[in-house]
């Protein structure tokens, strides 16, 4: 039997990369198999859905789904922890990770498939991914076969000619906040990865590497890089730190951000997906925003409701969550 997980993925993929940034933070054996052309049937024969991350452990199970993935094994190998031992932050790292996962994810996808350059760039190297060794020609016609197709599911995140300005400005405020709180730490809640590093930094990470992603990050928040390049191998450099010193630049990221975009699209998008409805919009603080609702996440909005119920301290989180605008939304699980 191999002592070794298995972890199918793509370096374009911010899923994928989140995931081996957790394994080799903890330091859990795995093989990085890249879902090339040649791999699909091995593929396939063990994935429920076509979607990367897979991740096959030591005794041939299989998961998709990045924060599942990453919640079994870290009940596997529980050390070093990745969630804070002062029960808000590790609360503010839960939400910040559904954040990055579900929010952060529409800064990547608008960034890679909004533009022409982008647009090339990124086919093209999907097609190298699919076909390593394909000739110049045949390249070209898988990257056109990929452009096609993905620039036709930005909606999909809910990219759209009205949403672009609102993405955009969400990525600039999040990494311009994000920026000035990291200038006083190397992770975001200490000295050490947290939940929601892993998730976020994928999405940014991942937009860094277009063209357009690239410009932004370097030239507006050059903070930032450093962040970037260690969590490609993160390591626990000393502790977490307390809610109370992580609250004067972390907090303005979830006002900002979590209680005047997030949240209040999170509730739109459960809502129509409760009424059945093929389309829904919401009033932003920074305009209005339309999409078809997204099935996925009115699940993880309710996992998220979940770990809030079940806080240790739910009168602290409560407290934390009211001072920034993000207690309602969680609490009201009617809505």
């Amino acid at each position: 039997m191999s002592t070794s997980w298995r972890i199918y993925g793509a370096e374009m993929s911010p899923y994928s990369v989140k995931v081996r940034a957790y394994f080799r933070y903890k330091g859990i054996a795995h093989h990085w198999i890249v879902r090339s052309g040649e791999r699909q049937a091995e593929f396939a024969a063990l994935a429920k859905l076509p979607l990367i991350p897979l991740v096959v452990d030591p005794d041939g199970v299989a998961a998709q789904d990045s924060t599942p993935i990453i919640e079994m094994a870290e009940a596997r190998h529980p050390s070093p922890s990745i969630h804070p031992e002062d029960p808000v932050a590790a609360f503010a790292s839960a939400l910040l990770e559904e954040y990055g996962d579900e929010w952060g994810n529409k800064w990547m996808f608008h960034l890679r498939w909004a533009r022409e350059a982008d647009q090339l760039a990124g086919a093209s190297r999907i097609a190298r991914t699919i076909e390593p060794d394909a000739d110049e020609a045949r390249h070209l016609a898988i990257a056109t076969q990929v452009r096609e197709r993905m620039v036709g599911r930005v909606g999909f995140v809910g990219s759209n000619s009205g949403t672009a300005p609102i993405i955009e400005a969400s990525f600039l405020d999040a990494l311009r906040l994000l920026e000035t709180h990291l200038a006083a730490r190397p992770y975001l809640f200490g000295a050490r990865p947290a939940f929601a590093d892993f998730a976020i930094w994928a999405q940014v990470r991942s937009a860094f590497t277009d063209p357009t992603g690239y410009g932004i990050v370097a030239n507006r928040t050059p903070g930032m890089l450093d962040w970037i390049a260690r969590m490609e191998w993160p390591r626990a450099e000393g502790p977490f730190e307390d809610w109370a010193s992580l609250e004067p630049t972390l907090g303005p990221l979830l006002r900002a951000e979590v209680a005047a975009r997030f949240l209040p699209w999170s509730l739109a998008n459960a809502a129509a997906l409760a009424a059945g409805q093929e389309e829904f919009t919401v009033a932003l603080a920074d305009g209005p925003w339309t999409q078809a609702p997204q099935k996925y996440h009115a699940r993880s909005l309710a996992r998220l409701r979940e770990r809030h119920r079940e806080s240790p301290a739910r009168a602290d989180v409560d407290a934390m969550l009211s001072k920034w605008g993000c207690l309602a939304p969680l609490a009201d699980a009617r809505r």
